[in-house]
């Protein structure tokens, strides 16, 4: 499983470590390198660009660090936004660097455009 994944804080933080630290809230970059601290700690496959985080790997353990970052970003407001897409391919291991590969090659013309 692949999964693609964006988390932000909405509102005031409750009382909470995130808040003292700052003494007026946090600022979103906290909040997400929380999350992604979670997710690279998990030491399950994961790449993170400027919009969102992926990580690969069994259903379970996968939503596991989805529920852990979000919670994590929950402390920096009242309301946390998450947005995730998954690719659900069952026997498929290494697909969050075997499909950018693959369409590197198309693009080079290596595999004549196959889909992923």
């Amino acid at each position: 499983m692949l999964v693609a994944f964006s988390i932000a804080p909405s509102g005031s933080p409750q009382q909470s470590e995130a808040a003292d630290q700052t003494g007026d809230g946090a600022s979103v970059h906290d909040a997400v390198a929380a999350a992604v601290k979670i997710v690279r700690d998990s030491g399950l496959p994961n790449h993170t660009s400027s919009m969102f985080t992926e990580v690969e790997g069994e259903w379970d353990e996968v939503m596991d660090v989805v529920k852990r970052a979000t919670e994590a970003v929950g402390q920096y407001g009242s309301r946390v936004s998450l947005v995730l897409k998954a690719d659900i391919r069952p026997g498929h291991n290494g697909e969050i660097t075997g499909k950018v590969q693959r369409m590197e090659a198309a693009i080079d013309g290596g595999d004549g455009g196959s889909a992923q």
